[in-house]
């Protein structure tokens, strides 16, 4: 188990009934980073990786 399991568990137990849109995950990911800009670069990488899951000239 990853460290990064534990958060994402919470976020899961928290949150896994609501509905968002990408557009708020978007929000919220750039206020994180306005918050907390040593985490800009992994930030970056989660957005784009989700940005181009379904992108098959990226595999």
């Amino acid at each position: 188990m990853y460290f990064t399991d534990r958060g994402i568990e919470e976020l899961a137990r928290r949150r896994g009934e609501e509905d968002v849109t990408l557009e708020w995950l978007a929000e919220r990911m750039r206020e994180f980073v306005d918050l907390n800009p040593d985490f800009e670069i992994p930030i970056e990488r989660l957005a784009t990786w989700l940005a181009r899951l379904d992108d098959p000239d990226d595999d």
